[in-house]
């Protein structure tokens, strides 16, 4: 299965009361059976056509109010972080994972690829990012440096949470002590969990991919707009919307007026970039005649290799 679906997963139902666990196993059950007994349903969140993204934001309407949160929660990530034709597969892994979960079976997480437990790790904080505030992250990223330079620097910590001949209880015990009421519960939480689910002789390599998440999270949280007029309150509220369905998590818009982009808008979320403006088309335009005209250029060019062969056949 996936290893982000394993670990955001585990990092939903982990937040889950005793008593309510089984009511979430439920509701994944019948989603299941209900992806199973639909084709329609199963042949649109199959079609490789829709980007994951779109079929999150699909199985989370679908869901929304009639299913407890967290399996909703579970259910959208599952369906838009696996390929088209693997989302039966990731559906039918949460339900049973839902299950045992439950009935308290199979909770230590199984050795993994060095590449695949990090995924693990990263998919459990993606599920614990989505819970934050903005500035939550800021400290929670400042805790998890700290902390990973402290293990870096002493040999006897970093041995003893590399021990894999300790059980994973007594691992996360020093993690306990060292970070129990002095950072904020979500530091501790990634902090344990990768020690329980990453490999442990990678545990430096696995906290620094945790710091580098966060910092991720907090840009995909912050989206910079820039605008060629301003921006209306319903419009940055659909705006907002869109993005915040595209991120996973609430979007916070900062819109800036530049009039020479013409019209239109510009949006930078995280690593991605929309042009919308008319600028940005005038520039791909002339690009694309600049291109154009090279090509043509091109073949106007005279060929001695052509005109060479021409003259050999003329002598001929």
């Amino acid at each position: 299965m996936n290893p982000s679906v394993q670990g955001y997963t585990a990092a939903v139902l982990g937040g889950v009361p005793s008593d309510r666990l089984p009511g979430v196993a439920a509701d994944l059950a019948s989603f299941h059976q209900l992806l199973d007994a639909s084709s329609e349903l199963r042949a649109s969140l199959t079609d490789t056509a829709l980007s994951g993204p779109v079929r999150r934001a699909v199985v989370a309407d679908l869901l929304a109010g009639k299913v407890s949160a967290e399996a909703a929660r579970i259910a959208a990530y599952a369906v838009g972080a696996v390929s088209a034709p693997e989302v039966p597969l990731a559906v039918d892994w949460v339900a049973s994972s839902a299950r045992h979960f439950a009935e308290q079976i199979g909770d230590v997480e199984a050795p993994m690829g060095h590449l695949s437990a990090r995924r693990r790790v990263g998919g459990y904080a993606t599920a614990v990012f989505e819970d934050l505030p903005t500035p939550a992250l800021d400290e929670i990223e400042d805790e998890l440096f700290r902390f990973t330079r402290t293990v870096e620097s002493s040999p006897a910590l970093r041995g003893a949470l590399a021990d894999r001949d300790l059980p994973v209880e007594v691992r996360q015990g020093v993690v306990d002590q060292l970070l129990a009421s002095r950072v904020q519960p979500a530091t501790l939480a990634l902090a344990r969990y990768a020690v329980a689910a990453g490999r442990p002789r990678d545990i430096v390599g696995t906290l620094d991919y945790l710091v580098v998440a966060t910092a991720t999270a907090r840009g995909w949280r912050v989206a910079r707009v820039h605008a060629a007029r301003e921006v209306g309150e319903t419009e940055r509220a659909a705006l907002s919307q869109a993005l915040t369905t595209l991120a996973g998590a609430p979007v916070q818009l900062q819109v800036s007026v530049d009039p020479a982009l013409l019209s239109g808008v510009l949006v930078r979320l995280g690593d991605m970039q929309v042009d919308a403006t008319a600028r940005g088309r005038l520039e791909a335009l002339h690009e694309h005649l600049l291109v154009r005209a090279w090509d043509e250029a091109l073949d106007m060019t005279p060929n001695p290799e052509h005109d060479r062969d021409s003259h050999d056949e003329g002598a001929h």
